[in-house]
């Protein structure tokens, strides 16, 4: 594999800056702001859009990548990856901690309505490499839980592929606190990198 690029940052722009954002040698260091999220209606009638995003523009298919260590300790405290046109179509996939456990938690939200599908990873997991890949209709996601391990996938789903204009980068959100830490260890977008899912 070759390993996400390791200076990307100043090419980035943020929405909904966080509380700290800092470059440490390649990495970049994040804070989170009080009670940030993206969430749209379903199930539970609120809209969020405030939850932090570093990103940059992108047309057609590509694979986005990055690597990422969390401080996870709240309920809902979550990082990745997010695509995004604007507020009510999006994508986030990554780790978030729920039940007292870290999953892999993907978000799709289409037409302004979200859904979330989510699965335990093992209890030592605070390292994960994510990619997600926009290929026509379609956002194939996937993992990776140490750095010479196999691409597992998470999730292949729809998004709609009239929708052209995307920023694609990293996110962080604490919907029920402020102050979760992340350390995101590199980031690149490129071109896919395969279509093949099995």
């Amino acid at each position: 594999m070759t390993p996400p690029d390791s200076a990307p940052w100043n090419a980035m722009t943020w929405l909904n800056p966080p509380a700290s954002a800092h470059v440490e040698g390649n990495d970049l260091l994040i804070e989170t702001g009080l009670e940030g999220d993206f969430w749209q209606t379903t199930y539970y009638g609120f809209r969020h859009d405030d939850g932090h995003v570093l990103h940059q523009s992108r047309h057609g298919d590509f694979t986005a990548e990055t690597r990422f260590t969390g401080a996870y300790e709240e309920l809902y405290d979550q990082a990745g990856l997010m695509i995004r046109h604007d507020a009510d179509h999006w994508m986030k996939c990554g780790i978030e901690f729920t039940d007292g456990l870290c999953h892999f938690s993907t978000v799709v939200t289409t037409r302004g309505r979200s859904d979330w599908s989510a699965f335990a990873l093992p209890p030592s997991t605070k390292t994960i490499s994510v990619r997600a890949s926009r290929l026509g209709d379609a956002l194939f996601v996937q993992y990776q839980l140490d750095g010479d391990g196999p691409w597992q996938m998470a999730r292949l789903a729809y998004f709609p592929p009239d929708i052209e204009q995307l920023s694609v980068g990293i996110t962080a959100c604490s919907p029920k606190r402020a102050g979760f830490k992340v350390r995101f260890h590199g980031f690149s977008l490129t071109d896919p990198v395969s279509r093949d899912i099995h």
